[in-house]
């Protein structure tokens, strides 16, 4: 079963201003996140609070990814950064 993901332009955005060896981390994240197999790799996570209607994974250690559900099978990423983008 494929995962059909939207690129929000906020994401698209803080991508941008990636470095690039963290680009290519992202990409790499992102593929591996449409196998629901490497879900518990990633530290895909459920977020609380105010952003209790969406989601995480790792990137990196240091780097996330929040995602929101929009049907069964797709979602939007929404934003890219370090922990700071939580707040």
């Amino acid at each position: 079963m494929s995962i059909t993901i939207f690129y929000r332009p906020e994401f698209i955005r803080m991508y941008r201003g990636l470095q690039a060896d963290l680009k290519e981390e992202t990409r790499k994240a992102i593929e591996l996140f449409k196998n629901r197999k490497n879900h518990k790799q990633l530290k895909v996570h459920k977020l609380h609070g105010k952003m209790q209607d969406r989601y995480s994974f790792s990137v990196n250690y240091r780097y996330r990814i929040v995602f929101r559900f929009e049907g069964k099978n797709t979602l939007a990423l929404l934003t890219v950064g370090d922990h700071d983008i939580y707040q």
